[in-house]
């Protein structure tokens, strides 16, 4: 027997990826596209971020999996329940408006917001049925529903959480230079790193583990490679910032 939807209570998922390449930090939206069924003409046109109301068997974290799994392939990400967003004129836009009449949804629906962190890399979007794109988190198009708010209030708890915790490592390759973890804490951040300074403090974090490795196919001089420990870490964590800048 087919779960039920709950009508009224929504999860909606901020995907954030880091393109290594452009050293810029990036959120995953779907396209909203609509034509009247009459005239052709375009109704709406625009990008969402990825949503499913609640089934009545199913918890918050099974609806947000479900919706990450579904846009992605993957599963067992790092993710983080951050706010609820139920602002009774959250759903009023004329567009949103259109889009709820003729999906069906409640007008008054509370979302529950998550935000993942992927590698960009990881998604194959040639294959992706949502016509999903990533967008510099900085550079977002044209917006439904509140997912702007949602987005930016995501993005904020990001920049708090990166100096706490060590999830910026869900976002670099297994192996990375030093170079490579400034670049992504200034790309969150939206700041200049001092490099001498940034590079004693993180080599001297035990957790830091440094590779007889070094990069390959660079033109340059290659950097030293390193990897995070995540068990070191856990060892030794007391609730102080992984890295002060």
């Amino acid at each position: 027997m087919k779960s039920k939807k709950i009508k009224n209570i929504s999860v909606d998922c901020v995907v954030f990826g880091y393109n290594t390449i452009e050293k810029s930090l990036n959120v995953l939206l779907i396209k909203r596209y609509l034509e009247s069924e009459t005239t052709s003409e375009i109704l709406v046109d625009d990008y969402v971020l990825t949503g499913y109301h609640i089934n009545e068997d199913e918890t918050l974290d099974d609806t947000a999996s479900r919706a990450l799994k579904e846009l992605t392939g993957l599963s067992s990400l790092y993710k983080k329940q951050f706010k609820a967003f139920g602002s009774p004129d959250r759903l009023l836009n004329d567009k949103d408006q259109i889009w709820i009449k003729n999906e069906g949804f409640n007008t008054r629906t509370v979302t529950i917001a998550y935000y993942f962190l992927i590698k960009t890399e990881a998604v194959n979007l040639h294959e992706n049925k949502y016509n999903a794109k990533w967008f510099p988190v900085n550079d977002l198009p044209e917006l439904g529903f509140d997912h702007e708010a949602i987005i930016l209030e995501a993005y904020e708890d990001l920049k708090i959480k990166c100096l706490s915790e060590p999830i910026i490592f869900e976002l670099l390759p297994h192996k990375f230079t030093i170079n490579d973890v400034q670049d992504l804490y200034q790309s969150i951040l939206g700041i200049e790193i001092d490099n001498r300074n940034f590079r004693r403090k993180l080599i001297h974090k035990k957790y830091i583990i440094p590779l007889d490795e070094k990069q390959v196919g660079v033109s340059k001089k290659p950097a030293q490679l390193y990897m995070f420990s995540k068990d070191v870490y856990d060892k030794m964590f007391e609730k102080n910032y992984l890295i002060s800048i």
